[in-house]
């Protein structure tokens, strides 16, 4: 197309564009245009997970050899941290406290032991958790990965540390008389249904941690009450026989007495099936698939704004 202008020379005018009129969103569908970092569907999300598998399983290994790099003692921490722990729970409260009562000896100590191990492995995975994105931004706003990548890895993490300890664990249970039995075996769905509620809390945490870095602060408050108030060192029966009974089946039922007192179920010879809460296995499955599928998707539907200002 051609103007003429005033002194009689011709200026040629650009023709109309087929695109003119269409909106950024018609743009981008007709030129097959995506947003740069959105959020894909849950299965395909998913789907992206499973692709990332090997790289959730070498960073976990990753994160956990680094742990103790710097310690003389290296991956033995990873043992005597929780054993440490115990000694010292068992000073105050088996000794100078009593709340060993209704159990012998040779059941309080393995009965200790057992919940500092299994409660550990929550905490830990819950603090990971809090850190998992704000303490990665780097990685984060380098890469395109699913996010969820790193919860998950930092809980995997935690199960691997929780695994190394169980080999001493075992060797508490043995010297105060509870030898390896077919009941042992179920160790195995007890780990792994709490492996999936951590999973699912770290998923959390790590959404409610990436906008609210004083979390990680509060955290260790939060995780030392749930810690008293889930039986880690006395049996809760027990401590609350002269207290109304809504207080001590809140407290059984609690995920983390639930999951601790199962692997003690299955470790501790002294330790019947009176001690555990009606349904205990099914109340541990549903808190497992509860609060995993919960968190997944919790945090699923905040990935496009993870690693933003």
């Amino acid at each position: 197309m051609s103007d003429t202008t005033h002194d009689g020379a011709v200026a040629l005018s650009t023709p109309p564009s087929a695109d003119d009129g269409l909106s950024s969103a018609e743009l981008a569908a007709k030129y097959g245009l995506t947003v740069s970092g959105a959020r894909p569907g849950l299965f395909e999300y998913i789907r992206q997970l499973w692709g990332r598998r090997h790289f959730i399983m070498a960073f976990s290994k990753a994160k956990l050899t680094a742990q103790y790099s710097q310690a003389k003692l290296g991956q033995l921490w990873q043992v005597a941290t929780p054993l440490l722990n115990a000694l010292v729970y068992y000073l105050i409260f088996g000794l100078i406290l009593g709340t060993r009562r209704g159990m012998t000896q040779d059941v309080f100590i393995p009965f200790l032991v057992t919940g500092v191990f299994v409660f550990t492995f929550t905490q830990s995975s819950v603090m990971a958790g809090v850190r998992a994105i704000s303490g990665n931004l780097g990685l984060v706003r380098a890469l395109h990965f699913p996010r969820a990548s790193l919860p998950i890895s930092f809980s995997l993490q935690q199960l691997q540390q929780l695994l190394f300890s169980m080999i001493v664990l075992a060797a508490v249970a043995v010297a105060f008389g509870s030898y390896p039995d077919a009941s042992w075996l179920l160790i195995i769905p007890a780990l792994a249904m709490q492996f999936l509620f951590n999973t699912g809390l770290a998923l959390i945490m790590a959404r409610l941690g990436s906008k609210t870095p004083d979390l990680a602060q509060l955290m260790p408050f939060v995780m030392r009450t749930w810690m008293y108030a889930s039986g880690v060192m006395f049996s809760i029966p027990v401590m609350l026989e002269d207290k109304p009974d809504w207080i001590a089946n809140v407290l059984q039922y609690n995920p983390a007495a639930i999951y601790m007192d199962l692997v003690r179920f299955a470790l501790i010879d002294g330790y019947g099936s009176e001690n555990l809460p009606a349904h205990v296995w099914i109340v541990a499955l549903a808190w497992a698939v509860l609060v995993g599928a919960v968190g997944f998707v919790y945090f699923w539907k905040a990935e496009e704004r993870y690693g933003r200002g």
